[in-house]
């Protein structure tokens, strides 16, 4: 890494085992199965052998059962910053009432800041879920930024494939019916921009290639690794690229199976890359993150967003937060 490199950010969505079964309509989830003893270790030291600090958005409900009490302290332990990923993980958040909202972020604030000792500053939507109201309510809690938009068209597309796999009645159907984003959700910026809230609430949005919006987050280069893995490598490296070569600082997205495989877990083969080994993704994964450490200086959420704002007066769009998926 060299010291002048432009900036990039890491996050992880601490999804788990449960949260995928429930959003692909498995009615085990309810037990709330859970993978967090073996993926966090793991990750925590990938990411110490690379002197990487990043932030964690963590689930309340996982932070609730004190069996995952000491994997998610140790990522605070560690140094990490820890964010809000709502409390239940319903990709259909833009449909709750502004109570519902209120609820479901202070619940998920308390049990993060009593487990962790941190208070989350940041806000990512699962399902990358928004709306004008969700918006509003981060900005009046004082939330420093939003991480919940996936500017790609192959969102739709995603939700196409995802329904016809999942196994879904009608009313799961339309509470999933923008899950992964709309085509207007396509069209917004690339780079970090305000939304016109009281407090000016920066949005960060996942990065998606520059130019032709097509996704680059690790558990889609994974995917595409199965076909060639010397394919799944070029395209990563054009997309870093074109993010330098286009001003885009990116905000890279981690999920915990980017860190595991067919061996950790057998319940999850629905997911796309849950058919390959362990050792074969972790290897591919060091030599991404080792790729994006190598051209860009790597920052947390937090300090990612804290420059972003430093810069807003000239630098940064201001959105409107009428949304077409407003609650």
């Amino acid at each position: 890494m060299i010291k002048n490199n432009p900036i990039a950010s890491l996050s992880l969505d601490l999804d788990n085992e449960w949260s995928y079964r429930k959003t692909h309509g498995d009615p085990a989830w309810v037990t709330l199965p859970s993978y967090l003893d073996v993926v966090v270790p793991r990750v925590l030291d990938f990411l110490e052998e690379r002197s990487l600090l990043i932030t964690f958005f963590v689930v309340g409900q996982d932070a609730a059962r004190e069996e995952n009490h000491k994997a998610l302290r140790s990522i605070a332990d560690r140094g990490h910053n820890i964010g809000n990923h709502s409390f239940h993980h319903e990709p259909w958040l833009h449909l709750y009432s502004r109570e519902q909202i209120v609820e479901e972020l202070t619940r998920a604030e308390n049990i993060l800041e009593e487990v962790t000792g941190k208070r989350p500053v940041g806000f990512r939507g699962p399902g990358y879920s928004i709306s004008k109201t969700l918006l509003e309510v981060l900005a009046e809690k004082g939330y420093q930024y939003d991480a919940s938009s996936l500017p790609t068209f192959i969102g739709p597309l995603a939700r196409l494939y995802y329904f016809m796999t999942a196994k879904l009645d009608e009313k799961q159907k339309q509470e999933r019916k923008i899950l992964f984003g709309t085509w207007k959700d396509a069209l917004r910026p690339l780079k970090p921009y305000l939304w016109s809230t009281d407090n000016f609430l920066v949005e960060i949005p996942v990065t998606t290639m520059p130019l032709f919006r097509a996704p680059i987050h690790f558990s889609y280069v994974i995917y595409l690794s199965r076909f060639s893995k010397a394919l799944a490598k070029a395209y990563f490296h054009l997309s870093l690229w074109l993010c330098r070569a286009t001003g885009t600082m990116p905000s890279l997205l981690l999920h915990p199976l980017d860190f595991m495989g067919r061996e950790d877990i057998s319940t999850l083969k629905f997911f796309p890359g849950m058919d390959l080994g362990v050792d074969e993704k972790m290897d591919l994964m060091a030599y991404l993150v080792d790729t994006v450490r190598k051209h860009f200086r790597v920052i947390t959420m937090e300090e990612h967003a804290h420059l972003a704002k430093l810069g807003s007066l000239a630098a940064i769009d201001t959105q409107s937060v009428e949304m077409g998926n407003a609650a």
